[in-house]
């Protein structure tokens, strides 16, 4: 059995690589730029784009399974999953993992009228998003700045994304289900941030900013890495 992942060296499908492995699978990882994959012994790196299918013949090749990324370059939904689900099913793909991000694209609509057997996946907010959207802050100023400090959600660990993907496409069983993935608890903003002064014992703080600060303020990029 051959999974492909694509998506393979972001956040998430590093983790979906590393789950497929430790269950022993035989694991293809897709990626614009495998000299730079940096990605486990044993896995089989080729390159590839999913915004060119004319490319992917040879990747999909003895494909069983796959895990697919609804999104290409600048995380833009894609335009071209009718001709994606095409290839994969003249290849043989039996069954598929959609990671889903902000909005739908082609790819869920065709997935959905295909004949693979697809599961998709729907996390909330990555624990990553936090590490690059508060890092350098945190370790420069001690300090995050940010609206909305009470507003509440439950982060999911892209491990734990990677090992539920990782299941599902070794195990079946999920066909034509839609998993809402989340982390074990609901947490604010000026929570997380007094969660990591208990574990750093540093002093860090979170600091509301106000509408008027907000506008007066840099945009944040907020960025999902899958």
């Amino acid at each position: 059995m051959t999974v492909l992942v694509t998506g393979a060296t972001g956040t998430v499908g590093r983790q979906v690589v590393h789950h497929l492995l430790e269950r022993g699978g035989k694991v293809r990882a897709l990626t614009r730029d495998p000299a730079r994959a940096a990605l486990p012994y044993g896995v089989e790196v080729v390159a590839g784009d999913l915004t060119d299918v004319a490319g992917l013949e040879a990747a999909f090749d003895g494909v069983t399974a796959v895990h697919l990324i609804n999104f290409g370059v600048g995380y833009r939904p894609l335009a071209n999953g009718r001709d994606i689900v095409a290839l994969a099913e003249r290849a043989g793909v039996g069954r598929a993992t959609v990671l889903g991000g902000w909005q739908e694209g082609t790819l869920e609509p065709a997935v959905r009228a295909s004949g693979l057997e697809w599961t998709f996946l729907q996390p909330t907010q990555f624990m990553a998003n936090f590490v690059n959207d508060w890092g350098e802050s945190l370790r420069t100023t001690g300090r995050v700045r940010e609206p909305y400090g009470d507003r509440q959600s439950p982060p999911v660990d892209e491990h734990d994304i990677g090992a539920v993907a990782a299941a599902v496409l070794t195990q079946g069983g999920h066909g034509g289900r839609s998993y809402h993935l989340t982390g074990p608890e609901v947490l604010t903003a000026r929570r997380m941030v007094a969660i990591l002064t208990e574990a750093t014992g540093r002093d860090l703080r979170f600091e509301e900013l106000t509408p008027a600060d907000l506008r007066h303020a840099e945009p944040v990029r907020h960025q999902t890495h899958r």
